[in-house]
């Protein structure tokens, strides 16, 4: 199983990037893919979940972030617009088996880190002010 994250970089406050999840090793279909980040010295933090037919934001970054599937790629995006130096932060993609992860993160408006099967190792972003 192999989840590689990509996408990051630095930008300006205000700007756009858009992180990509590449997935392989197992079933795509059969998996939820969330999207968490942790900034120096605070919790990792679930912001999205994605499967077939529903997807989750966070408070945090609802109305500016959307995540998309190409299940054709086994690709997992996540488009972060208006971006703010809080932001800032490694992002991670995760597969949760089954979708259960996300679907009580729409119930809890919390994505939980522990809840999630597989992880990728982080694409950094930086806001800049």
């Amino acid at each position: 199983v192999q989840l590689v994250e990509s996408g990051g970089g630095l930008v300006q406050a205000g700007g756009s990037l858009r992180l990509a999840c590449a997935a392989s090793g197992f079933t795509f279909d059969d998996y939820a893919i969330g999207w968490f980040r942790q900034a120096p010295g605070k919790e990792r933090e679930g912001v999205s979940c994605s499967s077939d037919d529903n997807s989750y934001y966070s408070d945090s970054v609802k109305g500016r972030f959307t995540v998309s599937r190409d299940a054709a790629k086994r690709t997992v995006y996540l488009e972060m617009n208006n971006l703010k130096p809080d932001d800032t932060a490694v992002y991670y993609c995760a597969a949760d088996r089954g979708g259960s992860a996300c679907t009580l993160a729409r119930i809890t408006a919390t994505l939980r880190p522990g809840a999630m099967d597989y992880w990728g190792e982080g694409t950094l972003v930086t806001v800049s002010s």
